[in-house]
Formats: structure tokens, sequence, C-alpha cells
């Protein structure tokens, strides 16, 4: 069974779910995975984190409140949080005349916030100047990393 995974959006399943993000540019896509419950979950995050936002309606877009909710769901589904890692990909600089990215800035509260929460990154295609789409295989754990001009990559 193949899920998309939406812009600001994240899932949370067991295998033989494929959770499949497309066109992260400075979005990030975070898939975490107990690799003996084989419950794992992807997200696609836009934005850093959700700190001084008022009611939001969709949490799933910031690394730190989308992290957060798919760890508690995981849990919910059969995942044990000690054995749960991670695998990032996107966050690029789109634009070459930027100063300051975005990409850098959700890669950055990523790492951050996986950390924070105990959990280890086990795999990474960040930064760069170049889109990517993902696939998440959660028979397996791969992260399936394509982009254009790079071809593909298994994490």
């Amino acid at each position: 069974m193949r899920r998309n995974v939406g812009i600001g959006e994240y899932v949370v399943a067991k295998s033989p779910a494929v959770l499949v993000s497309l066109g992260l540019g400075s979005c990030v896509g975070v898939a975490m995975y107990d690799p003996v419950s084989r419950v794992g979950g992807l997200a696609h995050v836009m934005l850093p984190s959700i700190n001084g936002t008022a009611r939001v309606a969709n949490p799933g877009k910031y690394a730190d409140a989308a992290i957060k909710l798919m760890l508690e769901e995981m849990v919910r589904k059969g995942a044990a949080r000690e054995r749960i890692v991670a695998k990032i990909a996107g966050g690029a600089t789109m634009f070459r005349n930027c100063t300051s990215s975005i990409g850098e800035r959700n890669v950055e509260s990523v790492r951050e916030v996986l950390k924070r929460e105990g959990i280890r990154i086990v795999g990474e295609d960040t930064g760069r100047d170049y889109g990517r789409s993902i696939e998440f295989d959660l028979s397996t754990g791969e992260l399936l990393v394509r982009s254009f001009r790079h071809g593909r990559r298994v994490l």
C-alpha cells in the first residue's frame, strides 16, 4: 500500500506500507522507524518551529510539532521509543541569491528536535541546491531519495 504524504502532512503506518513525498525543495522529509515493530512515519515539514504561532490548523508543517506528534502516534501503534531511528532528506537552497536559507533552518531544526527527543539520525541527504522526492518502505526501513539531477540514492 502506497500513501502520499503532502506538504505539511505526516503519516504513520505499519509494514508493508510505502510512504511517498514528492517535491522536497526547502522542505524536509523526516522518516522515523522502529525496525522491530516495523512501524514508521514520514513528515513533509515546511517550517522550523511552531513557536509563536497561535491556533495552528496544521501542526504537521512545523518540524518540532510534526516530529512530536509522529512519535506519539508511532508509540500508540506499537513502536518502542528507544528503538526508533530517523532518516532525513531535503532542505535545499533553491534560489542562489538567498542570504538566509529556509532549507538550512529546516534541517537545523529537524536535527535539534530529533536530538532533544533522543532519536538518532542514521541516514541523511540534505542541503545543496536541488529538489528531491522520497519513498519510505516500511518493510525494510529503506528511504529511497530521487532527484532529477542526481539520480537515486538509498538511505
